[in-house]
Protein backbone atom coordinates (compact mmCIF):
# COMPACT_ATOMS: atom_id res chain seq x y z
CA UNK A 1 0.00 0.00 0.00
CA UNK A 2 1.08 3.68 -0.58
CA UNK A 3 0.14 6.17 1.26
CA UNK A 4 -1.84 8.93 -0.44
CA UNK A 5 -3.05 12.66 -0.03
CA UNK A 6 -6.64 12.03 -0.03
CA UNK A 7 -8.37 8.74 0.49
CA UNK A 8 -11.77 7.80 -1.38
CA UNK A 9 -11.84 4.51 0.32
CA UNK A 10 -10.16 2.59 3.13
CA UNK A 11 -8.51 -0.58 2.97
CA UNK A 12 -9.03 -3.09 5.64
CA UNK A 13 -6.07 -4.22 6.64
CA UNK A 14 -6.78 -7.37 8.10
CA UNK A 15 -3.73 -9.03 10.43
CA UNK A 16 -5.92 -12.95 9.83
CA UNK A 17 -3.99 -13.80 6.74
CA UNK A 18 -0.50 -13.07 7.91
CA UNK A 19 -1.34 -14.78 11.34
CA UNK A 20 -2.12 -17.96 9.69
CA UNK A 21 1.47 -17.27 7.40
CA UNK A 22 3.22 -16.94 10.79
CA UNK A 23 1.39 -20.26 13.08
CA UNK A 24 1.99 -22.13 9.15
CA UNK A 25 6.15 -20.96 9.60
CA UNK A 26 5.68 -21.91 13.43
CA UNK A 27 4.27 -25.73 12.73
CA UNK A 28 7.21 -26.33 10.61
CA UNK A 29 9.50 -24.82 12.73
CA UNK A 30 8.25 -26.90 15.93
CA UNK A 31 8.52 -30.28 14.24
CA UNK A 32 11.98 -29.82 13.46
CA UNK A 33 13.22 -28.99 17.37
CA UNK A 34 10.48 -31.96 18.25
CA UNK A 35 12.42 -34.32 16.17
CA UNK A 36 15.51 -32.85 17.57
CA UNK A 37 15.00 -33.64 21.19
CA UNK A 38 13.67 -30.25 21.91
CA UNK A 39 9.58 -29.60 22.14
CA UNK A 40 9.13 -26.14 22.25
CA UNK A 41 7.17 -25.31 25.38
CA UNK A 42 5.18 -22.04 26.59
CA UNK A 43 4.29 -21.17 30.46
CA UNK A 44 1.95 -18.28 30.69
CA UNK A 45 1.89 -16.99 34.24
CA UNK A 46 -1.79 -15.81 35.15
CA UNK A 47 -2.69 -14.10 38.66
CA UNK A 48 -6.05 -12.74 37.84
CA UNK A 49 -9.96 -13.71 37.46
CA UNK A 50 -10.55 -11.63 34.56
CA UNK A 51 -12.57 -12.99 32.52
CA UNK A 52 -11.22 -10.74 29.22
CA UNK A 53 -7.35 -11.73 30.24
CA UNK A 54 -9.27 -16.05 30.10
CA UNK A 55 -10.40 -15.49 27.06
CA UNK A 56 -7.18 -14.14 25.30
CA UNK A 57 -4.94 -16.90 27.78
CA UNK A 58 -7.35 -19.75 26.03
CA UNK A 59 -6.50 -18.07 22.54
CA UNK A 60 -2.72 -18.49 23.01
CA UNK A 61 -3.02 -22.11 24.77
CA UNK A 62 -5.47 -22.95 21.47
CA UNK A 63 -3.14 -21.45 18.92
CA UNK A 64 0.17 -23.46 20.72
CA UNK A 65 -1.64 -26.48 20.74
CA UNK A 66 -2.01 -26.60 16.72
CA UNK A 67 1.73 -25.59 15.85
CA UNK A 68 3.02 -28.00 18.13
CA UNK A 69 4.10 -25.56 21.30
CA UNK A 70 3.55 -26.90 24.60
CA UNK A 71 1.70 -24.46 26.58
CA UNK A 72 0.91 -24.43 30.03
CA UNK A 73 -1.33 -22.50 31.85
CA UNK A 74 -0.29 -21.54 35.46
CA UNK A 75 -2.85 -20.58 37.35
CA UNK A 76 -1.75 -18.86 40.73
CA UNK A 77 -4.90 -17.19 41.64
CA UNK A 78 -6.28 -13.41 41.54
CA UNK A 79 -4.95 -12.98 45.49
CA UNK A 80 -1.16 -14.20 44.79
CA UNK A 81 1.22 -12.13 46.56
CA UNK A 82 3.89 -10.96 44.62
CA UNK A 83 6.85 -12.96 46.17
CA UNK A 84 4.64 -16.18 44.98
CA UNK A 85 4.28 -14.43 41.38
CA UNK A 86 8.25 -13.97 41.22
CA UNK A 87 9.04 -17.63 42.62
CA UNK A 88 7.19 -18.77 39.91
CA UNK A 89 9.17 -16.97 37.60
CA UNK A 90 12.20 -17.65 38.43
CA UNK A 91 11.35 -21.43 38.57
CA UNK A 92 10.27 -21.43 35.09
CA UNK A 93 13.24 -19.52 33.87
CA UNK A 94 15.63 -21.96 35.78
CA UNK A 95 13.44 -24.87 33.55
CA UNK A 96 15.72 -26.22 30.97
CA UNK A 97 12.20 -27.63 29.68
CA UNK A 98 10.71 -24.00 29.25
CA UNK A 99 12.00 -21.50 26.58
CA UNK A 100 8.99 -19.07 26.78
CA UNK A 101 7.49 -17.55 29.53
CA UNK A 102 4.45 -14.83 29.66
CA UNK A 103 3.42 -12.98 32.41
CA UNK A 104 0.12 -12.25 31.99
CA UNK A 105 -1.73 -8.89 33.09
CA UNK A 106 -3.51 -7.37 35.01
CA UNK A 107 -1.98 -8.56 38.25
CA UNK A 108 -2.95 -8.84 41.94
CA UNK A 109 -3.32 -5.18 43.70
CA UNK A 110 0.12 -5.69 45.56
CA UNK A 111 2.07 -6.40 42.60
CA UNK A 112 3.81 -4.37 39.86
CA UNK A 113 4.77 -5.94 36.70
CA UNK A 114 7.47 -3.85 36.12
CA UNK A 115 9.21 -5.36 39.21
CA UNK A 116 7.88 -8.89 38.74
CA UNK A 117 8.99 -9.07 34.87
CA UNK A 118 12.64 -8.61 36.23
CA UNK A 119 12.29 -12.24 37.99
CA UNK A 120 12.08 -13.65 33.96
CA UNK A 121 15.06 -14.34 31.98
CA UNK A 122 16.24 -12.49 29.09
CA UNK A 123 16.09 -15.41 27.07
CA UNK A 124 12.42 -16.70 27.80
CA UNK A 125 11.21 -13.34 27.95
CA UNK A 126 9.09 -13.79 24.75
CA UNK A 127 6.69 -10.75 25.39
CA UNK A 128 9.24 -8.64 26.15
CA UNK A 129 8.29 -7.53 29.11
CA UNK A 130 11.90 -7.50 31.45
CA UNK A 131 13.50 -4.40 31.64
CA UNK A 132 16.33 -6.28 30.45
CA UNK A 133 14.54 -6.18 27.24
CA UNK A 134 12.73 -3.28 26.62
CA UNK A 135 16.27 -1.62 27.46
CA UNK A 136 18.34 -3.63 24.89
CA UNK A 137 15.33 -3.33 22.63
CA UNK A 138 15.85 0.76 23.02
CA UNK A 139 19.50 0.31 22.32
CA UNK A 140 19.01 -1.25 18.94
CA UNK A 141 20.35 -4.74 20.40
CA UNK A 142 18.83 -8.46 20.35
CA UNK A 143 15.67 -8.66 22.44
CA UNK A 144 12.54 -10.13 22.24
CA UNK A 145 9.80 -6.81 21.16
CA UNK A 146 6.62 -7.05 23.52
CA UNK A 147 4.26 -9.33 20.98
CA UNK A 148 1.32 -6.56 20.68
CA UNK A 149 4.16 -3.86 19.25
CA UNK A 150 5.89 -6.49 16.95
CA UNK A 151 2.50 -6.86 15.45
CA UNK A 152 2.31 -3.27 14.96
CA UNK A 153 4.96 -3.48 12.71
CA UNK A 154 4.58 -6.97 10.98
CA UNK A 155 1.29 -5.83 10.20
CA UNK A 156 2.25 -2.57 8.37
CA UNK A 157 5.16 -4.60 6.58
CA UNK A 158 2.55 -7.39 5.43
CA UNK A 159 0.73 -4.40 3.42
CA UNK A 160 3.49 -3.15 1.82
CA UNK A 161 3.46 0.55 4.05
CA UNK A 162 6.30 2.76 3.85
CA UNK A 163 7.68 3.66 7.02
CA UNK A 164 11.02 5.36 6.23
CA UNK A 165 10.94 9.16 6.25
CA UNK A 166 7.31 9.44 7.33
CA UNK A 167 5.59 10.79 10.38
CA UNK A 168 4.38 8.55 12.81
CA UNK A 169 2.21 9.18 15.75
CA UNK A 170 1.85 7.00 19.16
CA UNK A 171 -0.77 7.59 21.20
CA UNK A 172 -0.17 5.88 24.07
CA UNK A 173 2.86 5.38 25.84
CA UNK A 174 2.98 2.19 28.12
CA UNK A 175 5.83 -0.40 28.03
CA UNK A 176 3.47 -2.66 26.14
CA UNK A 177 2.70 -1.30 23.11
CA UNK A 178 3.58 2.33 22.92
CA UNK A 179 7.31 2.85 23.78
CA UNK A 180 8.31 -0.33 21.93
CA UNK A 181 6.41 0.52 18.85
CA UNK A 182 7.85 4.32 18.92
CA UNK A 183 11.34 2.38 19.50
CA UNK A 184 10.65 -0.02 16.62
CA UNK A 185 9.29 2.95 14.11
CA UNK A 186 12.11 4.75 14.88
CA UNK A 187 14.39 1.86 13.95
CA UNK A 188 12.59 1.78 10.66
CA UNK A 189 13.18 5.47 10.06
CA UNK A 190 10.38 7.01 10.38
CA UNK A 191 9.75 10.53 12.60
CA UNK A 192 8.06 9.64 15.31
CA UNK A 193 6.16 11.43 18.16
CA UNK A 194 4.44 9.60 21.35
CA UNK A 195 1.53 11.26 22.48
CA UNK A 196 -0.45 10.64 26.12
CA UNK A 197 -3.05 11.32 28.27
CA UNK A 198 -1.31 14.97 29.43
CA UNK A 199 -0.86 16.01 25.51
CA UNK A 200 -2.58 19.18 24.60
CA UNK A 201 -5.01 19.26 21.46
CA UNK A 202 -4.72 15.49 20.52
CA UNK A 203 -6.04 15.82 17.08
CA UNK A 204 -3.20 18.51 16.21
CA UNK A 205 -0.63 15.88 16.59
CA UNK A 206 -2.08 12.89 15.72
CA UNK A 207 -3.63 15.06 12.45
CA UNK A 208 0.16 15.32 11.01
CA UNK A 209 0.26 11.54 11.29
CA UNK A 210 0.89 9.16 8.06
CA UNK A 211 0.94 5.92 9.69
CA UNK A 212 -1.73 6.57 13.23
CA UNK A 213 -0.55 4.26 15.92
CA UNK A 214 -3.45 4.29 18.78
CA UNK A 215 -2.73 2.16 21.58
CA UNK A 216 -4.75 3.43 24.45
CA UNK A 217 -8.11 1.17 25.58
CA UNK A 218 -10.51 3.84 25.40
CA UNK A 219 -13.36 3.09 23.08
CA UNK A 220 -13.60 5.72 19.98
CA UNK A 221 -11.02 8.22 21.49
CA UNK A 222 -9.75 8.67 17.90
CA UNK A 223 -12.20 9.99 15.38
CA UNK A 224 -12.55 11.75 12.07
CA UNK A 225 -11.22 15.20 13.03
CA UNK A 226 -7.74 12.87 14.58
CA UNK A 227 -6.75 11.72 11.15
CA UNK A 228 -5.13 13.31 8.17
CA UNK A 229 -6.35 12.55 4.89
CA UNK A 230 -4.86 9.10 3.27
CA UNK A 231 -3.39 8.58 7.06
CA UNK A 232 -2.93 4.80 7.79
CA UNK A 233 -4.39 3.68 11.13
CA UNK A 234 -3.32 0.87 13.39
CA UNK A 235 -5.89 0.08 16.06
CA UNK A 236 -4.81 -1.42 18.77
CA UNK A 237 -7.72 -1.38 21.38
CA UNK A 238 -9.51 -4.45 22.21
CA UNK A 239 -12.76 -2.47 24.48
CA UNK A 240 -15.28 -5.32 25.40
CA UNK A 241 -19.06 -4.11 24.72
CA UNK A 242 -21.72 -5.01 26.59
CA UNK A 243 -23.42 -7.68 24.01
CA UNK A 244 -19.56 -9.75 24.24
CA UNK A 245 -18.35 -7.94 21.33
CA UNK A 246 -14.91 -6.25 20.70
CA UNK A 247 -14.56 -2.36 19.71
CA UNK A 248 -11.12 -0.50 18.87
CA UNK A 249 -9.64 3.11 20.43
CA UNK A 250 -10.79 4.37 16.82
CA UNK A 251 -14.28 5.37 16.14
CA UNK A 252 -14.14 2.88 12.53
CA UNK A 253 -17.27 4.34 11.18
CA UNK A 254 -15.51 7.86 11.43
CA UNK A 255 -12.33 7.35 10.21
CA UNK A 256 -13.46 4.94 6.72
CA UNK A 257 -12.92 7.11 3.46
CA UNK A 258 -10.71 9.34 5.07
CA UNK A 259 -7.89 7.10 5.79
CA UNK A 260 -6.17 5.15 3.75
CA UNK A 261 -6.27 1.84 5.67
CA UNK A 262 -7.25 0.87 8.94
CA UNK A 263 -6.89 -2.46 11.09
CA UNK A 264 -10.11 -3.87 12.16
CA UNK A 265 -11.31 -4.78 15.65
CA UNK A 266 -10.94 -7.79 16.29
CA UNK A 267 -9.16 -9.62 13.56
CA UNK A 268 -6.27 -7.10 12.93
CA UNK A 269 -3.56 -6.71 15.63
CA UNK A 270 -4.75 -9.24 18.30
CA UNK A 271 -3.77 -12.63 15.67
CA UNK A 272 -0.71 -11.44 14.72
CA UNK A 273 0.00 -10.72 18.43
CA UNK A 274 -0.34 -14.38 19.09
CA UNK A 275 1.62 -15.49 16.55
CA UNK A 276 4.45 -14.04 17.02
CA UNK A 277 4.45 -15.45 20.79
CA UNK A 278 3.98 -18.76 19.17
CA UNK A 279 7.17 -17.58 16.74
CA UNK A 280 9.32 -15.86 19.63
CA UNK A 281 9.00 -19.25 22.03
CA UNK A 282 10.12 -21.58 18.95
CA UNK A 283 13.00 -18.93 18.21
CA UNK A 284 13.59 -19.14 22.09
CA UNK A 285 13.45 -23.04 21.70
CA UNK A 286 16.13 -23.42 18.19
CA UNK A 287 18.83 -21.78 20.80
CA UNK A 288 19.01 -24.61 22.77
CA UNK A 289 19.79 -26.73 19.33
CA UNK A 290 22.88 -24.56 18.76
Amino acid sequence: MTLVSDAATTAVLSGVELAQEIRAQVTATAAELTDAGVPPRLAVVVATDDESTAWYVRSIARAASRTGIRCDVVDLGAHAAPDRIRDELAALSEDPSVHGIVLQTPLPGAARAEELAAALSPEKDVDGANPVSLGRLSAGLPAFAPATAAAVLELLDHHQVPLSGRRAVVVGRSNVVGRPVAQLLLRRDATVTVCHRWTRDLAAHTRQAEVLVVAVGEAGLVGAEHVGPGAVVVDVGTNPTDDGGLVGDVDAGAVTGRAAGLTPVPGGVGPVTTALLLRHTVDSARRCTT
